[in-house]
């Protein structure tokens, strides 16, 4: 069925729009799909910033001409989803990734992170990278080692002096305690 025009400006309006506020995209051939797979998917993006929108493949070819982005021509055939990731792309990627797993028509075609262009491995990498948290976890981890290795030597520094202290005393304790008696 054919749209109008206005509709087609609205769609490339609002395409425009999202490719504005996105990181990247990741698109993905659909077919075979059912409407409950495909909200799902779409329900599980939502909180990790991300949209899935079933796009017009001639449409979409237009906005990202105007915005001088290009993907590869056989990426825009046939039935096309994508995931605009509003926030981190790791999450929707692995949201994509897995949907690919558990639903035999859902193929990943690749995507855009930026303005580079990737392409179904390269999304399947993107996917298997941890959590901004964890990650950031590690750096932190990785910068606090040394800090707590110094500290823990300094302590054993000064636990040994202690000892030392501590063992001087017993034996001056001993010594005075035969000629007290």
């Amino acid at each position: 069925m054919a749209i109008s025009k206005q509709k087609k400006q609205e769609l490339v309006a609002l395409y425009n729009e999202q490719l504005e506020r996105c990181q990247g995209i990741i698109l993905a051939d659909y077919r075979g799909m059912s409407v409950a797979e495909m909200d799902e998917l779409r329900r599980t993006t939502r909180p990790l910033d991300g949209k899935v929108q079933v796009v017009k493949n001639r449409l979409l070819a237009l906005v990202l001409k105007q915005r001088d982005l290009s993907l590869p021509a056989e990426w825009l055939i046939g039935p096309t989803a994508v995931g605009f990731c509003f926030g981190e792309v790791p999450p929707v990627a692995k949201a994509f990734v897995d949907t690919a797993k558990n639903q035999e028509g859902f193929q990943i075609k690749g995507g855009l992170l930026g303005s580079t262009v990737i392409d179904a491995e390269q999304v399947r990498a993107i996917a298997s990278l941890p959590s901004r948290e964890v990650l950031m976890a590690q750096v932190l981890g990785t910068i606090n080692a040394p800090a707590t290795q110094t500290a823990g030597v300094i302590a054993s520094g000064i636990r040994q002096v202690v000892n030392v202290l501590q063992a001087y005393v017993d034996k001056l304790e001993e010594q005075q305690a035969p000629a007290s008696a």
